[in-house]
């Protein structure tokens, strides 16, 4: 964490001195705003926090309950996400409370009593270490709390507007704040007023009802919905050995459960198979005792003594997807292009707004985040005057492809999940689909196709470990200024910064290298992105936070010796950033692990982690046209 750089800090360094908005932030819903989120969700609340970064930027964030949310409906984080949540600076904080998934059970029918369950399998959670961090259970409302304060903390000061709703948008694009929303307070001393706020974007991270989304005449189609489950987060005592341990069970009637130990020691969750989803909506009177009776049934001959319910419900299996994520109609090829290429869109959907699926594969809560994070930034960064608008166009390109690769994972996982244990051809058939799909619901299958922001794989060799459109793997290297061996990604904050990683050729610092002479080309040159987009008033490291990693160890050379672009001056009192500068870690050659070739390579990585390009050292022509396709100058 970086600090002191304006003055001596005596308190929280995690409370940033307020700037821009937060200097005099309205306590109420203005009636203009650079963006408003509608939805205190996982995918509104990373949107804010990623606008948060943004403080020039006034955003706000309504939601019609008076208050925060205390009952979570999700609770599963992939691992993914708790990298995203290191770079908003609370995954350390967030694996202390939460309850970390290591192994799964899987239990079928006895094969010598076939009305008796027995335990069948035990595979580890991550066989192929494909993250440093956990698999993790924990209530979606500590989620919120957390993504609050990184936004209460932020120089914007930002905080959830709560009791005011949502009911109509249209847009206007020859005004300044071409979005008029018509908003009706629900709570508070202005309750039941309605009043029109006008805003430049807006998304709609409103859930499966959105009516944001049926503002913008989008709506979710898809299949219907056929299959029931009783869902319970429930304190009971039981003999059934696995309780804490995440189990799928299938028993010898067909019904199933899916058990998820919660936070805390004691708190589960059940997911209790009730039959094919009938005609008429009666799954939906599905008592809590009869979900209950259920459970005991395919537990046999373990019981279960129900003693605190925190929450149920029943509901069924649909999944539906819209065409687009935003408001500008989409051609009827597949490449999700405009029709009109000088349309950018001015209101977006996330979440559940926009795709729906079964809870089981732990999914909806990770993407919906993922959602709002690939949007946040570019929102920041277009209103910051960094980048052209028509970045903007990129989100539902990148996403609505993301959230089909999901609803395809889910339907087969669900299906698989609702099937009797005779209906599968090979005993070991669904732990050895978990084990082998492992990387999906971890969260590290999404890949970007090539845009303006993601570039094309024609040095991929460059760096295999890296590939283009794909989330940054961190691996440890040794920081040289203090030689601590740690995680190269882990640096990464989620403040709204392009990262430039510099891999060195072959010549120790100091030495004439192709190394060298990309720095001096990245500080001098008119071309160099870092300064023809970063403003003469800004440090250097504003927009692109650029880091060197040498083949050498950190002992052999000094952290002086690495070029200025790496040594940037900043703050008021123009000191030197030492923090940038990386050798390789004995026994850990990240060049080696990472497939980067010994005569060094640049990879560029976006703002929400996923890697934009490889090239070169001598390509500097190449990564100066890379940011010439999505940024522009700063105006005077």
């Amino acid at each position: 964490m970086q600090f002191h750089h304006h003055g001596y800090v005596t308190t929280d360094p995690r409370i940033q001195p307020a700037a821009g908005i937060g200097l005099d932030r309205p306590d109420e819903l203005p009636d203009e705003m650079d963006v408003l989120i509608v939805g205190t969700g996982p995918a509104g609340m990373i949107t804010a926090a990623q606008l948060a970064a943004f403080p020039e930027v006034h955003t706000r964030i309504i939601d019609r309950r008076p208050h925060r949310l205390e009952v979570g409906q999700a609770d599963g984080i992939q691992a993914r996400s708790v990298e995203t949540f290191q770079a908003f600076g609370f995954a350390e904080e967030l694996s202390r409370e939460a309850y970390h998934i290591t192994e799964m059970a899987f239990w079928k029918p006895d094969p010598e009593r076939p009305e008796h369950i027995a335990r069948a399998a035990q595979p580890v959670d991550d066989p192929q270490g494909i993250s440093e961090f956990p698999h993790l259970i924990v209530n979606q409302a500590r989620i919120l709390d957390h993504f609050a304060e990184s936004m209460a903390n932020s120089p914007s000061r930002m905080r959830p507007d709560f009791g005011v709703e949502f009911l109509e948008l249209s847009v206007e694009d020859s005004v300044e704040f071409p979005v008029a929303v018509r908003v009706r307070h629900t709570a508070g001393p202005r309750e039941g007023e309605e009043r029109t706020v006008r805003a430049k974007y807006v998304l709609g991270a409103d859930g499966a009802r959105s009516q944001v989304r049926t503002s913008i005449g989008r709506r979710l189609d898809g299949d219907q919905a056929n299959h029931a489950w009783g869902v319970m987060d429930v304190l009971a005592r039981t003999d059934f050995p696995d309780i804490r341990l995440k189990c799928a069970i299938q028993s010898d009637s067909g019904g199933s459960i899916l058990l998820i130990p919660r936070e805390g020691g004691h708190l589960f969750r059940m997911y209790v198979d009730l039959g094919e989803a009938d005609q008429h909506g009666d799954v939906r009177s599905t008592t809590l005792e009869q979900i209950i009776q259920q459970a005991n049934e395919i537990l046999h001959p373990y019981s279960l003594d129900v003693r605190h319910v925190a929450w149920h419900s029943v509901y069924e299996v649909g999944h539906r997807l819209t065409d687009a994520f935003d408001d500008v109609e989409v051609s009827g090829d597949e490449s999700g292009e405009s029709d009109d290429v000088g349309t950018c869109p001015r209101v977006f959907i996330a979440g559940d707004a926009c795709h729906t699926h079964s809870a089981k594969a732990g999914q909806g809560m990770n993407v919906s985040m993922q959602d709002g994070f690939n949007l946040g930034w570019k929102l920041g960064q277009v209103l910051s005057g960094t980048c052209r608008p028509e970045l903007l166009r990129t989100y539902s390109q990148e996403r609505q492809e993301v959230a089909k690769n999901l609803i395809d994972f889910d339907r087969e996982w669900s299906t698989l999940m609702a099937m009797k244990p005779e209906e599968f051809e090979d005993p070991s058939f669904l732990e050895d689909f978990y084990v082998k799909t492992a990387e999906f619901p971890a969260g590290f299958m999404t890949e970007y196709r090539p845009s303006m922001i993601t570039g094309a794989a024609e040095h991929q060799h460059l760096a295999e470990g890296y590939p283009i459109g794909k989330r940054f793997k961190s691996a440890r290297v040794v920081r040289v200024c203090d030689t601590n061996p740690l995680h190269l990604g882990h640096q990464a904050e989620a403040d709204g910064r392009w990262r430039i990683y510099a891999f060195a050729d072959r010549p120790a610092a100091g030495q004439d290298s192709a190394l060298t002479r990309w720095a001096q080309w990245m500080v001098e040159s008119a071309d160099s992105p870092v300064r023809r987009f970063t403003h003469e008033d800004q440090d250097l490291d504003a927009l692109f936070d650029v880091k060197v990693v040498y083949q050498q160890r950190h002992t052999e050379f000094e952290v002086t010796d690495a070029p200025q672009i790496f040594l940037p001056e900043v703050g008021p009192y123009r000191l030197l950033q030492y923090e940038k500068v990386f050798g390789v870690l004995e026994g850990e050659d990240i060049f080696d692990a990472r497939g980067i070739s010994r005569d060094g390579a640049v990879v560029v990585v976006r703002p929400d982690q996923y890697v934009a390009h490889v090239l070169p050292l001598t390509d500097t022509a190449a990564l100066a046209a890379f940011f010439e396709q999505s940024m522009q100058p700063p105006r005077d």
